[in-house]
């Protein structure tokens, strides 16, 4: 068993989970990888506690009492306080409006009952480097494995080469970039990309996804920066 102080530097995770059953297990599994667990049981608690101990992470369960899981997720990302936290959505439903509506609400990831350990560290993990990048340097650079995304110049190279966008595959790109690692939904995409009025036109997202591709990746065919997300959105990968 690591030290108190070892879980501290790993990081504090707020677990949402109102089945004292799963929230144990959890919290067992996560304190034995070196993680701070704090264990809240419903909605309103959990908003309460996210201000209070300034988690690192956020697991949340939908299905919880007095405000459901998207209704927390909403509130968290709308508080100044607790916005840029990450949040993983861990939940019995399987429905894809369920996890579009998710990820609309500001969750970072999904993970779906049952679940093994070993998946749902690694996504922690994932949302947790996401995070680390949130912050763009002082030089304005966001730095993704060869792709390097330059906001102030509105540059962009793969391997030190630079590669020529229009306006809105670039604007496309650093909306991805910005939040790298996240799955964004087509609606997002295209309401922060084109405007509100162009939330269902869904064929434009295809179509510059695609040029994307083309001029981003080895084989657009089997892309491994640009990846879709089937029926909910797509993502930039992190690193």
């Amino acid at each position: 068993m690591k030290t108190a102080a070892a879980r501290q530097q790993q990081g504090r995770v707020l677990v949402v989970e109102d089945e004292r059953d799963v929230a144990d297990l959890i919290r067992y599994n996560l304190t034995k990888e070196g993680y701070d667990v704090v264990v809240a049981p419903t909605g309103s608690d959990a908003l309460k506690q996210a201000r209070e101990v300034h988690p690192d992470l956020v697991l949340l369960d939908i299905m919880v009492p007095q405000l459901n899981g998207w209704e927390v997720c909403r509130r968290l990302k709308q508080d100044v306080a607790t916005k840029n936290i990450p949040v993983i959505m861990v939940t019995g439903r399987v429905e894809e409006g369920d996890k579009v509506l998710g990820f609309e609400m500001g969750a970072d990831d999904y993970v779906t009952k049952p679940f093994s350990m070993g998946e749902l560290l690694a996504r922690m993990r994932a949302a947790l480097r996401h995070r680390a990048r949130e912050t763009i340097g002082p030089d304005g650079q966001l730095e993704l494995g060869e792709l390097r995304i330059d906001l102030a110049r509105r540059q962009v190279t793969v391997a030190g080469a630079e590669v020529k966008l229009t306006p809105i595959e670039y604007r496309l790109l650093a909306f991805l970039g910005r939040h790298a690692g996240r799955v964004l939904t087509h609606e997002q995409l295209l309401r922060e990309v084109w405007g509100p009025g162009y939330t269902s036109q869904h064929h434009y997202l295809r179509v510059y996804m695609a040029q994307l591709r083309h001029k981003l990746e080895a084989d657009p065919a089997r892309p491994r920066r640009l990846l879709t997300e089937p029926g909910i959105g797509y993502r930039l990968k992190d690193g």
